[in-house]
């Protein structure tokens, strides 16, 4: 069983069980991003599909509360994609080289959805830039961001 708390298994289950409406310890695979996101992960179509993948590959469109519990781990390990984030972070890297400047940085982060204030990311700035260069290696940046 995975490594999740007393309490996420009672969550996940008490949420599972309104998805199996027969009573059988399964549900619709079609409904397993529904699900996710009634427990307030936010999985991407893609991230569906590969999860679809993995537990149904004969294609029976079923999954089990077993199945969804290691998902659902899976899945909370990382929750916001950091490779999907370092790679947006790739598009500010013009030397290739693993590095972006504040300003990038700053940039990066004000044209995100949720707004940060100037204190916000004048923090995070002096977090990443750990030597005061006005350089920031991003994918170390990012791990320490996700942990």
């Amino acid at each position: 069983m995975p490594e999740l708390s007393d309490e996420q298994m009672a969550e996940f289950k008490e949420a599972f069980k309104r998805f199996d409406k027969d009573g059988e310890g399964k549900m619709p695979t079609k409904q397993l991003g529904t699900l996710m996101r009634s427990l307030g992960q936010n999985p991407s179509e893609a991230d569906i599909r590969a999860m679809w993948e993995l537990v149904d590959p004969s294609g029976n469109n079923t999954i089990d509360f077993p199945q969804f519990c290691n998902l659902m781990e899976e899945f909370m390990k990382d929750p916001y994609g950091s490779d999907d984030i370092k790679e947006s972070f790739k598009v500010f890297d013009n030397q290739h080289n693993g590095y972006i400047s504040a300003e990038q940085l700053r940039q990066s982060l004000t044209s995100q959805g949720d707004a940060l204030t100037e204190d916000e990311i004048d923090e995070l700035i002096r977090e990443a830039d750990i030597d005061g260069d006005g350089m920031i290696k991003y994918l170390d940046f990012v791990d320490r961001m996700m942990q």
